[in-house]
């Protein structure tokens, strides 16, 4: 059996910066062929979508998908909600995460997995302004750390 390939199109770092991602789930997702060719030329952002669950079905919003140049009358709305496709038992398991307080969904990134799109969904949960200040102290200083390594190493 081959290795599957897996070449990435958007990442969401945002979402790794206000949230705590507690578990992820793979879903396709439905689009239209002039999207998918503009996603091959990795015309994507993800970083002020969300995800909702509606009527058993999981959407995204503010996925942006440029227009394809040569799709003239063919191209749709680059902001248009697009479904996500979950098998109904993982669907259930996710409304019943996001009814406790706190969790949200959230798209990490949008890949292509051999020849179809997939997009990485994180269950998060929302940190506080000083869970983020934490973070970015520990980047600090792990990147201080690494540099008097980099110096003492020459």
């Amino acid at each position: 059996m081959a290795k599957e390939s897996i070449k990435l199109i958007a990442n969401n770092k945002k979402a790794y910066h206000d949230y705590f991602i507690e578990d992820t789930y793979e879903a396709g997702i439905s689009l239209h062929g002039t999207e998918v060719k503009s996603l091959r030329m990795g015309k994507c952002s993800i970083k002020e979508s969300f995800l909702r669950i509606e009527k058993g079905e999981v959407f995204v919003y503010g996925m942006h998908i440029s227009p394809y140049e040569k799709g003239n009358i063919f191209n749709r709305d680059p902001l248009r909600v697009r479904k996500l496709l979950l098998h109904k038992s993982e669907i259930n398991k996710l409304v019943g995460k996001i009814a406790e307080k706190g969790y949200t969904l959230v798209p990490l990134r949008v890949y292509f997995k051999d020849s179809l799109v997939k997009v990485e969904i994180g269950l998060a949960r929302g940190k506080k302004l000083y869970d983020k200040r934490a973070d970015i102290a520990k980047k600090d200083m792990r990147r201080e750390a690494e540099k008097e390594f980099k110096v003492r190493n020459l």
